[in-house]
């Protein structure tokens, strides 16, 4: 049984070393930042997953971290197996991801709403019964041009960009951990008010 102060946290990617940086995964850069503020390291779930556990302070909201070993667009089966497991709600799974709608070096948060054409989390709403999860939405932007979005989202940060994706991962990590401490209201008067 999951403390009553648990959250399960799902960095979404691919799997395998071809898809590691690209603008896809960012929710597993995400994911691999949090797993090393808890100083936790990841080990395999009898779900498949990768998880990482541990507790944001002494006495405070425990993460249980995963990044999934299923392609972004299965993402539910292995979700809803790690929410079942934890006893996690959905209001307590935190949800990170790719956003082309969201300039690059932005972060929206919200919860529940449509997927945008984001595949994993349309599997993930369909796997849980319902889309009332929290989202921390990691802006990559849109493709330049008329390059397909599906070609720009596997494709690997520019020069540009890598020189303040650090900071872009550090400040959803940020995101993460606020929305547990502090809720969804602190975490969006942060993050949407330019902090």
């Amino acid at each position: 049984m999951a403390a009553a102060d648990t959250w399960l946290v799902i960095g979404l990617g691919n799997p395998g070393p071809q898809y590691e940086r690209t603008r896809h995964n960012i929710g597993q850069m995400v994911a691999a930042v949090l797993a090393a503020r808890l100083g936790q390291a990841f080990k395999r779930h009898r779900s498949g997953a990768q998880v990482s556990e541990g507790f944001l302070r002494p006495g405070g909201p425990k993460l249980v971290v995963a990044t999934l070993t299923s392609y972004m667009n299965v993402s539910g089966k292995q979700t809803a197996a790690l929410a079942q497991f934890y006893s996690v709600p959905a209001e307590r799974i935190i949800v990170v991801h790719d956003e082309l709608d969201i300039p690059f070096d932005s972060i929206k948060i919200k919860i529940g709403g449509g997927h945008g054409g984001h595949n994993g989390l349309r599997d993930i709403a369909a796997a849980l019964g319902t889309p009332e999860f929290l989202r921390v939405r990691t802006g990559i932007g849109r493709p330049p041009g008329r390059q397909d979005a599906a070609d720009f989202v596997l494709a690997p940060f520019s020069a540009e960009e890598r020189k303040t994706l650090p900071i872009l991962i550090d400040d959803a990590a940020d995101a993460v951990e606020l929305l547990a401490e502090e809720g969804l209201t602190a975490a969006q008067l942060k993050f949407h008010t330019g902090k």
